[in-house]
């Protein structure tokens, strides 16, 4: 018994401090619903989705209290959907700061990967970081020659992947978008072409792609107290490894990239995100490392959000031929060769696709990234103690029958409006007012918005007048069951369509620039 007791007492302390880390806080609200932590974590061992999590888990009390409590990220925080709250939460900056993974978890994997950037970070360093990127990121003359050209090349490895394909099966898309998000984005933000369309064995894309498959774990997601003791969990220890290999590619690639001869000349074309970063870093704006930090979020976030929403939209589009089909007449209807930023932005289908697609599939569909400065009642109702993390659902808000009527979680475009006008209008109405929240909202939305908008257009522009696609009759819609929020492992069929009048990518590449006109997005 004397021998037991030593053992007694370890498991006992072991089990006081492990209830100590995953019960919730005192002082948080206790009228709010507490969901079960076990539903962060059932990515663990269960396949269900998003989806079908918030449905069976989610749903009700976020709809009946606007807010519960919630555990991510090693920590109870409070989710909210309710856009009386999210209104409250976007428009006070400073009571409830950005504050990511570089101050929530420090220590972790998702730290090293990120930094601190334009994105997650928080007063005077944000306002340095915006100062310098935001002329590149929302600038209203993106060339849409590298969309075009892109989007034409990725019709083309699609056809020859379907070509090599057994008939009636699908290709599984997503290698396939992946590269071409990469490729788009390097030429539009870092000055680059990081040739992932024509290479399918280049390196940024190999480590991107195991990046994306090998550090979202759920277990480390919800416990990053794991990340700090990388010799007992050998799969972190390689994490950590994988990210500063990206880091130190990234920068290799982008430091000895061809010039271009207008940049080489003083005055010449220097209006990307990555021309700016050099230069506040040549001028001491900037350390070596916030330059860096902040090249890493505009290659992931700059293309990112459009690779999931291209999967989403193959998938959406494919299993509804009718609104595929009206796509196709309003594009083949414009007679254009070579698709400019002022042809797709007056398209209104087009326009309400792209709009339906970010509601119902928005990217990023959770995440918690503000905490409390200070005591606050969010919409002057729920006690948020200092230095609690509050976190949204995008995709609760985006389907709640409240916001948007019974037929919520039905893809319907028409609901947008008629014109690109009225839509327009719908867009900001609604994000105002907390009910459409795919880009955030208020002084904190994403500055890559009207790009990723322009993109899609374009993209599916050319898609659409280029091929059919239906879903693999094999395929089951599955959601990842966290995190970013597209469908997983889709398979599309395609068939060739003859497009007509369509010029040469040389042809395309020395028309005039000026005619690649941004617009009002």
């Amino acid at each position: 018994m004397a021998l037991l007791t030593p053992v007694i007492v370890a498991l006992w302390c072991l089990g006081i401090a492990i209830w100590w880390k995953v019960h919730v806080p005192f002082n948080l609200p206790s009228n709010l619903p507490k969901i079960p932590i076990y539903v962060s974590l059932l990515g663990l061992w269960s396949d269900m989705g998003q989806d079908e999590i918030y449905d069976r888990w989610l749903r009700k009390p976020l709809e009946q209290h606007g807010a519960v409590r919630f555990w991510f990220a090693g920590r109870w925080s409070i989710l909210v959907t309710r856009p009386q709250y999210l209104t409250d939460l976007f428009r006070n900056e400073n009571l409830y700061a950005k504050a990511g993974n570089q101050k929530k978890i420090p220590w972790s994997v998702m730290a090293v990967l990120l930094g601190d950037n334009i994105i997650s970070s928080h007063g005077d360093n944000w306002k340095l970081y915006t100062s310098i990127m935001k002329p590149g990121m929302t600038k209203r003359n993106f060339d849409c020659r590298p969309l075009v050209n892109k989007s034409r090349k990725l019709v083309e490895l699609l056809l020859q992947a379907q070509s090599r394909t057994a008939a009636g099966k699908g290709v599984m898309i997503n290698p396939f978008i992946l590269r071409y998000a990469i490729s788009v984005m390097g030429q539009s933000f870092l000055d680059i072409d990081f040739q992932c369309l024509e290479d399918p064995d280049n390196p940024i894309l190999d480590i991107q792609t195991t990046i994306k498959r090998s550090i979202f774990k759920p277990f480390y997601m919800n416990f990053p107290v794991a990340d700090k003791f990388p010799a007992l969990f050998p799969s972190r220890k390689r994490a950590f490894t994988l990210v500063r290999r990206f880091e130190s590619l990234l920068c290799e690639l982008i430091q000895h990239r061809p010039r271009t001869s207008s940049e080489k000349k003083p005055g010449g074309s220097n209006d990307q995100v990555v021309h700016m970063l050099e230069q506040a870093l040549k001028e001491g704006k900037i350390t070596e490392k916030q330059y860096r930090d902040n090249l890493k979020i505009t290659f992931i976030v700059a293309h990112e959000n459009t690779q999931l929403l291209l999967n989403s939209m193959f998938y959406q589009i494919g299993i509804n031929q009718e609104v595929q089909d009206k796509l196709r007449d309003e594009a083949n209807a414009t007679n254009v060769a070579n698709p400019t930023a002022a042809t797709v932005n007056k398209l209104p289908y087009l326009t309400s696709v792209i709009y339906e697609l970010l509601r119902l599939y928005p990217p990023i569909s959770q995440l918690t990234n503000r905490v409390a400065g200070s005591d606050a009642l969010l919409g002057d109702t729920v006690p948020v103690p200092a230095d609690t993390y509050v976190g949204w659902n995008a995709y609760g808000v985006h389907t709640s029958s409240a916001n948007w009527g019974p037929r919520a979680k039905d893809f319907i475009p028409e609901r947008w409006g008629s014109s690109v006008e009225e839509m327009q209008l719908k867009f900001r109405r609604d994000t105002i007012r907390g009910t459409f929240i795919p880009f955030n909202a208020h002084m904190r939305k994403c500055l890559g918005q009207a790009f990723v908008l322009l993109q899609m257009k374009v993209a599916v522009f050319e898609l659409v007048r280029s091929m059919r696609w239906k879903v693999d009759p094999e395929y089951k819609l599955k959601l990842p069951g966290a995190g970013v929020l597209a469908p997983v492992g889709c398979k599309i069929i395609f068939e060739e369509i003859q497009v007509r009048g369509q010029v040469s990518e040389l042809e395309t590449a020395v028309e005039d620039a000026s005619v690649y006109d941004g617009g009002d997005l």
